[in-house]
Protein backbone atom coordinates (compact mmCIF):
# COMPACT_ATOMS: atom_id res chain seq x y z
CA UNK A 1 0.00 0.00 0.00
CA UNK A 2 2.87 2.54 0.83
CA UNK A 3 4.04 2.34 -2.79
CA UNK A 4 0.62 4.10 -3.96
CA UNK A 5 0.90 6.89 -2.12
CA UNK A 6 2.81 9.07 -3.97
CA UNK A 7 0.67 8.36 -7.24
CA UNK A 8 -2.62 9.00 -4.75
CA UNK A 9 -0.61 12.29 -4.14
CA UNK A 10 -0.17 12.89 -7.66
CA UNK A 11 -3.70 12.57 -8.43
CA UNK A 12 -4.67 14.44 -5.81
CA UNK A 13 -2.11 17.71 -7.67
CA UNK A 14 -3.39 17.68 -10.80
CA UNK A 15 -7.22 17.65 -9.59
CA UNK A 16 -6.42 20.26 -7.37
CA UNK A 17 -4.52 22.45 -10.50
CA UNK A 18 -7.81 21.20 -13.06
CA UNK A 19 -9.78 22.69 -9.88
CA UNK A 20 -8.26 25.72 -9.54
CA UNK A 21 -7.82 26.25 -13.64
CA UNK A 22 -12.07 25.88 -13.70
CA UNK A 23 -12.45 28.47 -11.03
CA UNK A 24 -10.88 30.79 -13.07
CA UNK A 25 -12.74 30.39 -16.32
CA UNK A 26 -16.03 30.56 -13.93
CA UNK A 27 -14.51 33.52 -12.91
CA UNK A 28 -13.40 34.77 -16.11
CA UNK A 29 -17.12 34.73 -17.83
CA UNK A 30 -18.35 36.42 -14.82
CA UNK A 31 -20.39 34.07 -12.99
CA UNK A 32 -18.53 33.98 -9.61
CA UNK A 33 -17.28 37.39 -8.01
CA UNK A 34 -15.74 38.38 -5.12
CA UNK A 35 -17.94 40.62 -2.67
CA UNK A 36 -15.61 44.16 -3.94
CA UNK A 37 -17.02 43.26 -7.32
CA UNK A 38 -20.75 43.05 -6.57
CA UNK A 39 -21.19 46.87 -7.73
CA UNK A 40 -19.55 46.46 -10.91
CA UNK A 41 -20.89 42.82 -11.99
CA UNK A 42 -24.29 43.88 -11.26
CA UNK A 43 -24.51 47.53 -13.05
CA UNK A 44 -23.63 45.27 -16.07
CA UNK A 45 -26.50 43.12 -15.79
CA UNK A 46 -28.91 45.88 -14.91
CA UNK A 47 -27.21 48.06 -17.73
CA UNK A 48 -30.42 47.56 -20.41
CA UNK A 49 -33.55 47.18 -17.68
CA UNK A 50 -35.81 50.56 -17.49
CA UNK A 51 -36.54 49.48 -13.28
CA UNK A 52 -32.56 50.19 -12.82
CA UNK A 53 -32.50 51.45 -9.44
CA UNK A 54 -34.56 47.92 -7.97
CA UNK A 55 -32.11 45.92 -9.90
CA UNK A 56 -29.16 47.40 -8.89
CA UNK A 57 -30.58 47.05 -5.07
CA UNK A 58 -31.63 43.51 -5.72
CA UNK A 59 -28.55 42.39 -7.64
CA UNK A 60 -26.25 43.78 -5.16
CA UNK A 61 -28.16 41.93 -2.39
CA UNK A 62 -28.01 38.71 -3.91
CA UNK A 63 -24.89 39.51 -5.22
CA UNK A 64 -23.37 39.64 -1.58
CA UNK A 65 -24.90 36.75 0.07
CA UNK A 66 -24.44 34.03 -3.06
CA UNK A 67 -21.46 35.89 -4.44
CA UNK A 68 -22.19 35.41 -7.84
CA UNK A 69 -23.93 36.91 -10.70
CA UNK A 70 -25.32 35.71 -14.21
CA UNK A 71 -23.22 36.68 -17.59
CA UNK A 72 -25.43 38.92 -19.40
CA UNK A 73 -28.10 41.19 -18.57
CA UNK A 74 -30.76 38.62 -18.89
CA UNK A 75 -31.20 35.27 -18.15
CA UNK A 76 -28.46 32.50 -17.40
CA UNK A 77 -29.45 32.50 -14.06
CA UNK A 78 -29.00 28.40 -13.89
CA UNK A 79 -25.31 29.24 -14.00
CA UNK A 80 -25.56 30.49 -10.21
CA UNK A 81 -27.82 28.14 -7.89
CA UNK A 82 -27.98 30.29 -5.15
CA UNK A 83 -28.87 33.32 -7.01
CA UNK A 84 -31.47 31.53 -8.70
CA UNK A 85 -33.21 29.32 -6.15
CA UNK A 86 -34.13 32.65 -3.65
CA UNK A 87 -37.56 33.21 -3.90
CA UNK A 88 -39.68 36.16 -2.77
CA UNK A 89 -42.41 35.23 -0.25
CA UNK A 90 -44.81 34.99 -3.12
CA UNK A 91 -42.38 32.29 -4.53
CA UNK A 92 -41.29 34.55 -7.31
CA UNK A 93 -37.55 35.29 -8.35
CA UNK A 94 -35.64 37.43 -5.74
CA UNK A 95 -32.50 37.77 -7.72
CA UNK A 96 -32.82 39.90 -11.18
Amino acid sequence: MAAMRPHNMLLYVVLLIVMLALSHFAEGRGVYVHRKDCRRKCDFRCSKTHHKKPCKFYCNKCCKVCLCVPPGTYGHKHLCPCYNNWKTQLGGPKCP
